[in-house]
């Protein structure tokens, strides 16, 4: 399940120049229809008792088209793709030659996933989530993000941007483990072949719905 919170950090990529964290992320819900991007992913997993955190690193690239379409390929430290067509939400693990295959409205509900990418305007974000801005930090101006449905995973996403680009995205979820995704070579706004988001389970694989 994990895995499903990671992706639903995805969508929120890019945006266009403005004032602050939620008017960026508003410019980005008029203007940014698709996007590109290389990521480099940090989890860390909170420490168990006499240990220290653990951290791993992820490498990979991310593209989107609204709505409802995006798709994460890991490179690094492992191949793992993360693919929703619109209709269904494909995890493949290439380890394990296994794919997860679940309903997207089902499987994102209202994660930042789900809203950034389909919603229509910033007032479509704000009846699951309650927005804020942030402290500058970093040289980022941020916008928190925070569910109002207590009852699921995500505890809370902050999305920072820089001049007209996101660059950075935290991702908390209810058992304390933090993403942090930071990109590079953003592009907004490419023409994406019109099979970017096919997925189709390669032959062998074991095929798990939920």
């Amino acid at each position: 399940m994990k895995s499903w919170v990671v992706a639903s950090g995805l969508a929120a990529m890019m945006s266009m120049a403005s004032a602050g964290g939620i008017d960026s992320l508003e410019a980005f819900m008029k203007t940014a229809k698709s996007g590109r991007a290389d990521f480099t992913q940090t989890v860390t997993a909170p420490a168990r008792e006499g240990e220290s955190a653990r951290t791993k690193v992820s490498t990979g690239t991310f593209e989107f088209q609204r709505p409802g379409k995006f798709k994460f390929d890991y490179k690094k430290p492992f191949l793992q793709r993360i693919v929703a067509d619109g209709e269904t939400l494909w995890l493949y693990d290439a380890d394990l030659n296994q794919v997860t295959q679940r309903k997207q409205s089902q499987a994102l509900g209202s994660t930042p996933a789900a809203l950034i990418a389909a919603a229509p305007d910033l007032r479509g974000l704000q009846a699951d989530f309650s927005l804020q801005d942030a402290p500058e930090r970093d040289g980022l101006q941020w916008v928190m993000a925070t569910p109002k449905n207590k009852d699921g995973q995500l505890q809370s996403v902050k999305v920072g941007f820089q001049g007209d680009a996101l660059a950075e995205l935290e991702i908390l979820d209810s058992f304390g483990q933090r993403s942090v995704l930071k990109f590079n070579k953003v592009e907004v706004n490419p023409q994406l072949p019109a099979g970017t988001f096919a997925f189709k389970p390669p032959a062998g694989a074991d095929v798990v719905k939920q």
